[in-house]
C-alpha cells in the first residue's frame, strides 16, 4: 500500500473543495446527477464530525469524512455515517480507499463512535467490494436516498 498523509481540513478547505467537485462530476456520470444528500459544513468540524483529505507525494488525492448520525446500528445510535469517500482516478489501485477508510473508523472511535453506517450505490462496485472486505455488512435503509432502487446501506461495530 502507498503512504498516503491524511490531514484534518475544513470541509471548505481548496483541497477538499476540488476533490469534492470531482466526486460530484463522477456521480453525474454514474447515476446522472450529483448527490444531493443536505450537508452543512459544521457536521464535519469536532466533535460532531471530521472531514480528510490524503495526499500521495504532497498531491491531494482522496477524501473521506464521517459525523455523527445517531442511525440505530449493531444495538447503538452511537453511530457515525461515512460521507464523501473518494479516491482520484489517477491514484486508484493502491488501496489508499482502504487507508482512509481505516483512518476515519480509528477517528471515530477516538470521538465515542460504537458503530460506522454508510450509503453508497449499485453503480459504484469498487466501493461495495472495499466495503464488505472491510467488513462491512448490509444495514436497513437510512438518510436522504433510503427509497432510491439504486442505494445500499452498509455498517460494522467498531
Amino acid at each position: 500500500m502507498a503512504d498516503l498523509e491524511i490531514r484534518r481540513v475544513g470541509y471548505g478547505h481548496p483541497d477538499a473543495l476540488r476533490l469534492i467537485d470531482e466526486v460530484q462530476a463522477e456521480y453525474v456520470v454514474r447515476y446522472g446527477g450529483p448527490d444531493e444528500t443536505p450537508l452543512d459544513p459544521l457536521m464535519f468540524e469536532p466533535p460532531a464530525g471530521s472531514f480528510f483529505v490524503g495526499y500521495l507525494d504532497g498531491a491531494a488525492v482522496a477524501t473521506g469524512a464521517w459525523r455523527r448520525s445517531g442511525v440505530e446500528a449493531f444495538g447503538t445510535t452511537a453511530t457515525v455515517e461515512v460521507k464523501r469517500m473518494y479516491v482520484a482516478p489517477a491514484a486508484r489501485g493502491r488501496g489508499l480507499g482502504r487507508l482512509m477508510l481505516a483512518h476515519l473508523e480509528a477517528s471515530a472511535a477516538a470521538h465515542g463512535a460504537e458503530a460506522v453506517v454508510l450509503e453508497t450505490g449499485l453503480r459504484q462496485p469498487e466501493a461495495i467490494a472495499l466495503y464488505e472486505s472491510s467488513g462491512y455488512t448490509p444495514v436497513p435503509s437510512f438518510g436522504y436516498y433510503r427509497c432510491a432502487p439504486l442505494s445500499r446501506c452498509y455498517g460494522r461495530p467498531l
